[in-house]
C-alpha cells in the first residue's frame, strides 16, 4: 500500500522551508539509518508504519491532523494511522519511545549520518540560523553534548561513540579559539 512517490509529494511542502539540515535530505539520512538499525538488530517490524513515520516525523507536531487525513484518504485503517502517528511522535529526540518501531526511528534520528554528523549538523545549523561560532558552541555545550540517548542494545554503543566524538571535537574547538 505504501506509495513512496505519493508520500514524497505530500511531505515535500512541509520540508520546503526547513533549513538545510532538516529538509528532505534529512529524511533520506534517517531512512538510511533505519535500514542500518534493522540490519543490526534483525527486527521484525511494521515497516510501512515505520517508513511513513520517518517521513512525517519532521512536522508531525505541526500537522498531525493533516497527516491523519492524508492517510485516511488513502485507505489506511484507524489502527495503522494511530500507530504511525505514535511512532512519528516517539522519534522526537526528547521523547522516550515505547514501541519497537518508535525506538528504531528515534535512534535512527539520533544517529543519522554517523558519529561525526551530530557535531557537523550542530555547527551548520547554528551558521544557517545566523549564530556566531561562539553562540553555536554555547548552544552545543548546553543542549547537544551528551544529551542524545539511544534505546536499542545495538544503537547504545553507537550513540556513546557519537557523543564522545562530539565532546572531543567541542573541546578541540574551544582550545583552538580561546
Amino acid at each position: 500500500m505504501l506509495n513512496n512517490e505519493a508520500v514524497i509529494r505530500f511531505v515535500e511542502p512541509y520540508y520546503a522551508d526547513k533549513d538545510i539540515m532538516h529538509n528532505m535530505w534529512h529524511i533520506e539520512l534517517v531512512l538510511k539509518s533505519v535500514e542500518h538499525i534493522l540490519t543490526l538488530g534483525q527486527y521484525e517490524v511494521d515497516k510501512e508504519s515505520l517508513t511513513l513515520a520517518a517521513y512525517f516525523h519532521g512536522f508531525i507536531y505541526a500537522a498531525e491532523p493533516q497527516v491523519r487525513r492524508w492517510m485516511s484518504e488513502r485507505g489506511y485503517s484507524a489502527g495503522t494511522i494511530d500507530k504511525t502517528v505514535l511512532i512519528a511522535w516517539e522519534s522526537q529526540r526528547s521523547e522516550v519511545p515505547e514501541t519497537l518501531e518508535g525506538k528504531i526511528l528515534h535512534d535512527a534520528h539520533v544517529l543519522e549520518g554517523g558519529k561525526s554528523y551530530l557535531a557537523v549538523k550542530t555547527l551548520i545549523t547554528g551558521s544557517v540560523r545566523g549564530q556566531t561560532l561562539c553562540e553555536t558552541l554555547d548552544y552545543m555545550e548546553k543542549h547537544v553534548l551528551d544529551k542524545n540517548v539511544c534505546y536499542l542494545p545495538e544503537t547504545i554503543p553507537l550513540c556513546e561513540e557519537m557523543n564522545h566524538y562530539a565532546s572531543q571535537l567541542f573541546c578541540d574547538l574551544i582550545k583552538g579559539i580561546e
